[in-house]
């Protein structure tokens, strides 16, 4: 047992300062303005299953003859996407301009494969479940392929550095759409299931595509808004609008084919020129 002299014992040592009631909240954890974008992405993403969901697939499976709800959910999850895809325009546009937080980057990948892998994936699948002549254990292994397919592209893009202003690989929101509008042309099953997997392709090759920036970023922010339009037009049944979805649809799907035979094309050529030049400078060097 200690015993403490009560003249001679030492001051008490003094007691912990309280922490403080409010910490700074570390960088790495601070949500910017671009960050908050990229959350509206995967909310419009994971909405965009939910409307698949409960507007498509419980009403096949419970016998239902509501087309009109299908029609509408089908539309809406679609828009979803297409909102998915302005958030992550904009998201991408305002971490240039201001600032990003240091999780930026994976916020985005993250958000992107909900948006542009699951929702399109998912509305793949519940096709090949509702359509008359489509197969569901087929689609669901198509459906498998695009959701894969973003999954590597995604983290191709995080371990790739390209040159600047150029994606290696169509990019996953323009694919995510152009599988969609497949879906929606309501073609036979086997071209439907081929161009959905040579889109798929497509998300993993190596070709080039521009990023979108300046007149190509307004475009791009036009046609998303037309889309809408022209998806609007058809749910609601207005005059014309089987036609207007129709068109729409096709020329997303022309659109993504064309891209990649200039691409290639530009890359021949490239390659042509540079042979040229340097049999040009080896002759040159001939005496």
């Amino acid at each position: 047992m200690t015993v403490i002299d009560p003249d001679t014992r030492a001051d008490w040592a003094p007691e912990a300062e309280p922490a403080e009631e409010a910490e700074e909240m570390p960088l790495s954890l601070r949500l910017s303005i671009a960050d908050t974008l990229t959350l509206g992405n995967a909310t419009c993403g994971f909405m965009a299953v939910y409307f698949t969901t409960t507007g498509i697939l419980i009403p096949h499976l419970t016998g239902s003859d509501e087309s009109g709800m299908a029609r509408h959910s089908a539309a809406t999850a679609v828009i979803l996407m297409l909102c998915a895809a302005v958030f992550d325009l904009f998201d991408g546009l305002v971490a240039r301009k201001l600032r990003s937080s240091p999780m930026g980057a994976e916020l985005d990948n993250l958000s992107d494969l909900i948006s542009f892998g699951l929702a399109p994936a998912y509305f793949v699948l519940v096709y090949g479940m509702v359509a008359d002549d489509a197969h569901q254990r087929v689609s669901a292994v198509a459906a498998i392929v695009v959701l894969l397919a973003v999954v590597l592209r995604l983290a191709r893009f995080s371990c790739v550095t390209m040159k600047d202003g150029m994606f290696q690989g169509m990019p996953s929101p323009f694919g995510a759409l152009t599988v969609v509008s497949i879906v929606l042309l309501e073609l036979p099953f086997v071209p439907t299931l081929l161009a959905i997997i040579g889109t798929a392709w497509l998300m993993v090759s190596r070709v080039e595509y521009p990023k979108p920036r300046g007149v190509l970023a307004v475009a791009m922010l036009s046609w998303i808004v037309g889309a809408m339009g022209m998806l609007a037009a058809w749910a609601f049944d207005a005059p014309g609008g089987q036609l207007l979805l129709q068109t729409g649809c096709a020329l997303q799907v022309v659109l993504g084919a064309v891209i990649p035979l200039f691409a290639t094309a530009r890359r021949v050529n490239t390659f042509r020129d540079n042979r040229r030049e340097s049999r040009a400078a080896r002759a040159a060097q001939l005496p």
